[in-house]
């Protein structure tokens, strides 16, 4: 075997950086809004997705509700009119269309704002999930895994997004203080949905976990610690457990937006290996690396508020390389943009994100 060099697969080289046992290459990821998409397809011509095109190597899967609700407008917006392009989600959640500039950010509409009783909870239609994943998921992870890539099951808003999108975040918080059975209630049927379905992933074999709830502002936590461990950590972790009862090696990705420096301890605890999106413009990874790396990796830390949108492609290249120096030859970060990029971002900025990461040699 002398002298025999053995090339990681693109799965196991993110699962290895991942577990900080070092890395081959660099993996890279992003995702493009409609106009960069476009930009995409003029500059390429190609015809294929960007993530063939680049052949990221992780690939996302989504399960679908098993059983949906049954929910009706009418019933939870009295006499409401809704904005042409408005949709309502698995959950009923309402999302009214903003600007096209900004074509993920909407207005949501709570359709458990007016409830007032553990009736209207208990009257409510929400979708459910079998802990049992379906047949097309299985077959579309194992395709992935045939082809050398790894695979994330997506489930962000995990628990405390999805109950304020249903209720309105005063009314929620107001909760708290106010009808806590209310709120024990509401958090418990997502949570108990949320179980299933990280079950489900975990069967179907996906090898990293996406759960979030962003729980950060910009400068600052959206709630005190005590709040958070009262109300949420320990609802996470049972959904931690719940894959991890399915499958230990699973490895669980936690994404909160904001500044959540605060929290990341009580994340750690819940059960989360790898933090996104590390936001520079709220946190500084140099710090929460030296303070947090031996027990946690990371994702993200190239800001779209910054360097992606502002910055030369120069500035991109020093800052993807400053932030793998950070990380070193152990792995714990893969380095990409904090969020979806937008039309501001020059397209030679992406271009340098991925080839630094092709061509990085540690």
């Amino acid at each position: 075997m002398g002298g025999l060099t053995v090339v990681m697969s693109a799965r196991d080289n993110v699962i290895s950086l991942y577990r900080r046992r070092g890395f081959d290459q660099v993996p890279f990821q992003f995702s493009l809004c409609p106009s960069l998409d476009e930009t995409y397809r003029q500059r390429t011509g190609a015809t294929v997705g960007y993530d063939d095109y680049f052949a990221f190597p992780i690939r996302s899967a989504c399960l679908s509700p098993s059983r949906n609700g049954g929910f009706i407008q009418a019933r939870w917006f009295p006499g409401e009119t809704f904005k042409p392009g408005t949709h309502f989600d698995d959950w009923g959640i309402g999302h009214e269309p903003g600007s096209e500039a900004a074509h993920h950010m909407t207005r949501m509409l709570h359709p458990l704002g007016s409830a007032t009783s553990l009736a209207d909870l208990a009257a409510y239609p929400f979708p459910d999930w079998s802990d049992q994943p379906p047949a097309d998921l299985v077959a579309q992870v194992a395709a992935h895994h045939a082809a050398g890539r790894a695979v994330e099951g997506h489930m962000a808003c995990t628990v405390w997004e999805t109950a304020w999108y249903l209720r309105g975040m005063d009314r929620l918080v107001g909760d708290f203080a106010e009808d806590q059975d209310f709120a024990n209630a509401l958090l418990d049927v997502i949570t108990e949905r949320s179980e299933r379905r990280a079950s489900a992933y975990a069967r179907a074999g996906v090898d990293i976990l996406c759960l979030g709830d962003d729980v950060g502002t910009q400068s600052r936590l959206m709630m005190s610690p005590t709040t958070y461990r009262r109300w949420l950590k320990p609802r996470l972790r049972r959904v931690v457990d719940a894959a991890k009862a399915v499958n230990p090696d699973i490895v669980i990705l936690y994404h909160s937006c904001g500044h959540v420096t605060g929290l990341i301890r009580d994340l750690i605890e819940a059960g989360i290996e790898v933090l996104n999106p590390v936001q520079p413009e709220s946190m500084d990874f140099a710090q929460l690396h030296r303070q947090y790396g031996t027990d946690l990796s990371f994702n993200g830390t190239l800001g779209t508020q910054s360097v992606m949108p502002f910055g030369t492609a120069d500035a991109v290249r020093t800052e993807t390389r400053r932030v793998l120096a950070i990380a070193g030859p152990q792995g714990g970060l893969l380095p990409c943009p904090t969020h979806l990029l937008e039309p501001e971002v020059p397209w030679a900025n992406i271009e340098a994100y991925v080839d630094t990461c092709r061509t990085w040699q540690g």
